[in-house]
């Protein structure tokens, strides 16, 4: 059954008040804390999601005016970085008030959208539930960065089945992105624990199996599949696990395993 969206946005704040609880008490040295992407530190995440809530809201209010912001963003109108940039400007501290205030304001925009409405984005343009489950797989994602960075477990919970979800959802524009034929063959996921769930029909012959916590990592690439506890059967489902991607944009590099040198 999939959620209603009053339940999505309970979950998007639930996940919003994960991620502060790890970054409210930081002193401004542990903001600067390298994360697992190049170049990021804890700030550099925040700021990221921070950045592109405040597209997200664009999105949602004014879609010709994000139209616009997308074409100056593909021409090179928009300055590299300017995802990080508020973070690398400000305080730690300063940032988590700006991004409380933004995600405030993106769970108001979502609340009032057309729940029929289609929303432009980087990527294709999604339904509202779709929307609202990407934001919330990229705060778990960034998260991921800054729990690691930090040295902390990751945040599990029901909520993973969310950002699982949009990891099936997005198979064929993982093909699309990494110039990779869409085999149209069928894959079928069963995880287990938090966030556990099903999709594809169970007579497939591709499968993958495992811990939702470990599809979550490998479709949002924070962990290479070799250190992830994933069944992986067949040859499609094999070629999906090497490129998937839940995110919109350019293909991801992934990460290296975690004993490579």
């Amino acid at each position: 059954m999939k959620p209603d969206l009053s339940s999505l946005l309970h979950d998007l704040a639930a996940e919003h008040a994960a991620l502060d609880a790890r970054v409210a008490d930081l002193s401004e040295t542990e903001w600067r804390s390298p994360t697992p992407a190049e170049g990021w530190d804890v700030a550099d995440c925040v700021s990221h999601l921070h950045y592109f809530d405040g597209t997200a809201i664009l999105a949602l209010v004014d879609g010709l005016a994000f139209t616009k912001h997308l074409d100056a963003m593909l021409s090179g109108g928009v300055q590299p970085g300017a995802d990080v940039q508020f973070g690398r400007d400000n305080s730690g501290g300063h940032l988590l008030e700006d991004w409380r205030r933004g995600r405030s304001a993106l769970l108001t925009a979502l609340d009032k959208a057309d729940p029929a409405a289609r929303v432009p984005w980087y990527g294709p343009p999604m339904s509202l539930a779709s929307f609202a489950s990407a934001r919330l797989m990229e705060t778990w994602a960034h998260g991921q960065d800054v729990s690691d960075a930090l040295g902390l477990e990751p945040v599990t919970s029901d909520r993973l089945r969310h950002v699982c979800h949009i990891g099936v959802q997005a198979r064929p524009y993982a093909y699309l992105v990494h110039g990779v034929e869409n085999p149209d063959t069928p894959v079928r996921v069963e995880l287990t624990g938090p966030g556990a769930g099903e999709w594809g029909p169970e007579d497939a012959t591709d499968r993958i199996a495992g811990p939702a916590l470990d599809f979550a990592l490998l479709v949002t690439q924070r962990r290479h599949l070799d250190d992830l506890t994933l069944t992986v059967e067949g040859d499609t489902a094999a070629g999906w696990a090497r490129i998937a991607q839940a995110y919109a944009g350019p293909a991801g590099t992934g990460r290296a395993p975690l004993g490579a040198a």
